[in-house]
């Protein structure tokens, strides 16, 4: 079952502020998570560690362009 994030309200409201403000911190957590998985699989030794220690850093990385396009659009600069 998929739970919903609570989104804090204003009188009851959601706010479009409040609603960034939590999809900007999940996409900052996410960011941090993936590098902490970058650096557990660089603490191994094998190809396929260093290989997916890659593979989360480039997956960090989508994460941070996909945060400076939620911020571009919730600027109005994306139509």
């Amino acid at each position: 079952m998929i739970s919903h994030p609570v989104i804090p309200t204003f009188g009851g409201q959601v706010t479009k502020g409040e609603t960034f403000s939590k999809i900007i911190h999940t996409l900052d957590e996410l960011r941090d998570l993936c590098l902490v998985m970058a650096h557990l699989h660089k603490t191994e030794d094998s190809a396929k560690d260093d290989l997916m220690a890659l593979g989360w850093r480039t997956v960090e990385e989508q994460f941070h362009k996909t945060r400076h396009l939620i911020i571009q659009l919730a600027q109005g600069h994306i139509q």
